[in-house]
């Protein structure tokens, strides 16, 4: 049995864990929620040694992403359903997830999030790099085409129902629909 994946697409700092939350707790199937954020802040990745300098993040993002991708395929070959966060911040994602999720009702959702928002939450958050919301408000949204796209200025209970009816309509049209 394959797993259903949800993915939710924005800019770092748009609420994608918010509403992946959310969305966990409303939906009426059992799905795992994952992100690069859980196996950082899990200790997952040496985080503590990128920062002072015994390791190089760029020469390791390309093998770590690699994994990451292939392990959420396998996740849900084994029939597990998630709610995936991302940011499609490298041109070689798109193609490699699509080809990955190939087997799998995927469910593309964009997140956006007006630019002046972003920015006061990346600097509230403190855990991100400043400017990286900004650069992802400016890229990650383009030439996208998604199920469904949602903003953050509306409610959070919104933006899931919002989802949810996409989801179970069962209609796809995104790019991950169109191989």
């Amino acid at each position: 049995m394959n797993g259903q994946i949800i993915i939710l697409h924005g800019p770092s700092s748009s609420g994608k864990s918010t509403t992946a939350v959310a969305l966990q707790n409303a939906i009426e199937l059992p799905f795992w929620h994952i992100s690069i954020d859980h196996l950082r802040d899990g200790g997952v990745l040496p985080t503590k040694r990128f920062k002072n300098g015994d390791f190089n993040w760029s020469n390791l993002r390309k093998a770590f992403f690699e994994g990451f991708h292939a392990s959420l395929a396998a996740y849900a070959h084994a029939g597990n359903n998630l709610i995936m966060e991302h940011i499609f911040d490298n041109p070689d994602w798109l193609p490699e997830l699509k080809e990955l999720f190939q087997p799998f009702d995927v469910y593309f959702v964009g997140l956006h999030c007006d630019l002046e928002a972003l920015k006061q939450r990346e600097i509230a958050r403190g855990d991100r790099s400043i400017g990286s919301a900004e650069q992802d408000f400016h890229s990650v949204h383009v030439d996208r085409i998604y199920d469904l796209e949602i903003r953050n200025t509306a409610s959070t209970e919104h933006n899931v129902t919002a989802i949810l009816e996409g989801w179970r309509s069962g209609i796809r049209k995104s790019e991950f629909a169109t191989r």
